[in-house]
């Protein structure tokens, strides 16, 4: 997939060299204040992990044919902006929370845009770059989705602007006892 421009950011897919900007992006993402309820990682757990974890990531995100594709948003600057993550899965499976996979699905995984670089429209842009991929024909999903924390309003918002509706389903939190995430899904054709 070529580059795409959005206003003052070109957003593209991660390439395998960049894992050491791909572990930094992470780790700025895993202190923003809302990390305890976005991610599923902390920020100690990133940064104990061996640089070959995150060499192997950008590597199989690079990968043309992968299940899985990391996509940035560079500034002008040179400033990985934000970026996310969309999972393919395949009907017949079960997805991590062992909820069955009923047709072929993108899956938006770890969502993140520098607090200096929100409300520009960005987030909307990253968005339509991995839903055009993952609804891309060699992939083939037939809707993508995401799931958010019910506490996270700004996301909330942020996906609605990008034309995420919730779905209905909801996952409980073992973790975060009595909490839940929303799954919102974005339907092929939009």
């Amino acid at each position: 997939m070529n580059a795409t421009t959005s206003g003052d950011y070109v957003i593209r897919a991660i390439r395998a060299d960049e894992w050491e900007a791909v572990k930094q992006l992470r780790l700025v993402a895993l202190r923003d204040p809302v990390a305890d309820i976005a991610f599923m990682e902390t920020y100690e757990d990133a940064v104990e992990r061996p640089d070959s974890f995150y060499q192997e990531r950008a590597a199989r995100s690079a990968e043309e044919l992968s299940g899985a594709r990391q996509f940035i948003a560079e500034a002008a600057d040179g400033v990985w902006a934000g970026g996310l993550t969309v999972l393919v899965e395949e009907a017949g499976t079960t997805d991590w929370a062992g909820f069955p996979v009923e047709r072929r699905q993108g899956h938006v995984v770890g969502v993140f845009v520098r607090p200096e670089h929100r409300g520009s429209g960005l987030i909307k842009a990253l968005f339509d770059v991995g839903v055009a991929w993952a609804w891309a024909r060699e992939r083939g999903a037939e809707r993508v989705r995401l799931l958010v924390h019910e506490d996270n309003a700004r996301a909330q918002g942020a996906y609605r602007k990008a034309g995420f509706v919730p779905s209905g389903v909801t996952v409980e939190l073992e973790a975060d006892a009595g909490k839940k995430e929303f799954e919102f899904v974005r339907e092929w054709p939009i």
